[in-house]
């Protein structure tokens, strides 16, 4: 899609590009140019996922799942973006059980190298608080200062390692939970008016957009909703959305899961 094409000089836009190139070629962290290289988890047409080593906000784990499009913002997405959403969050439990320590009742298989669309590992345990989602602007984390390339957070139980400050950016005053956005994308296209999330939410920034999620179409059943940002997968074949009259982005290469 032209309208979300690589941005050049975006640091995110580099890791994808590098990554769809040579998965082990070293890259440059988009936080920093020193020696540390970040690790690339998990790669497929949608996403490129990796942990962050230069500034990590958990010591027992942080990793970045980065849209390979370069899309702007969660207001970008639609209720046909949902799958997408699901992924995002499916992703981020898989793999950051991946970096949990392993005990004898845990399986030691490495990721997956099948054309699932997740690798197979474990999800959280009672022990282990999974934080998936994305900080909102005008707040951004000042380590990894990117507020224009779509990307989520996911870490292991609490900031311990992000200090007073950036700790701000991922407290419930930036933070916006996947599983809050897909709740509320969900009840915006149903007769279901109770909001989902934490609790005494006065408004969430989601409700500040008018028409977020909100599905359109004619009285003869075609729906003119924006067609998903979403790569189709093998068995979704191609789609045409009919208010555009266009193809959809053309199939790549299977999805994989990689280590550097």
């Amino acid at each position: 899609m032209a309208t979300f094409a690589p941005k050049p000089g975006c640091p995110l836009c580099g890791i994808v590009s590098f990554a769809q190139q040579s998965p082990t070629t070293p890259l440059a962290s988009p936080s920093s140019s020193n020696a540390t290289k970040p690790q690339i988890l998990w790669k497929d047409d949608n996403f490129t996922v990796y942990q962050e080593k230069s500034y990590p906000v958990s010591s027992k784990g942080h990793i970045i799942i980065v849209f390979n499009l370069h899309v702007p913002s969660i207001y970008t997405l639609s209720s046909s973006d949902l799958p997408l959403l699901i992924q995002v969050q499916r992703l981020g439990q898989r793999l950051l059980g991946s970096l949990i320590p392993r005990t004898p009742t845990m399986p030691t298989s490495p990721l997956s190298t099948s054309t699932s669309s997740t690798p197979d590992m474990p999800l959280a345990t009672k022990n282990q608080a999974f934080n998936i989602g994305f900080i909102t602007s005008p707040f951004k984390d000042p380590k990894i200062p990117i507020t224009d390339h779509l990307h989520a957070h996911a870490y292991i139980g609490t900031p311990d390692l992000a200090g007073w400050w950036r700790a701000i950016s991922y407290s419930s005053v930036a933070w916006y939970a996947v599983d809050d956005l897909i709740a509320e994308i969900r009840e915006s296209t149903s007769n279901n008016r109770i909001k989902s999330g934490y609790e005494n939410r006065t408004q969430a920034p989601i409700d500040t957009v008018p028409d977020a999620g909100s599905r359109t179409g004619f009285p003869n059943g075609v729906e003119d909703t924006h067609s998903s940002i979403k790569v189709p997968d093998l068995e979704e074949g191609e789609a045409t959305s009919p208010s555009q009259g266009g193809s959809r982005a053309s199939l790549s290469t299977p999805q994989s899961a990689l280590r550097a």
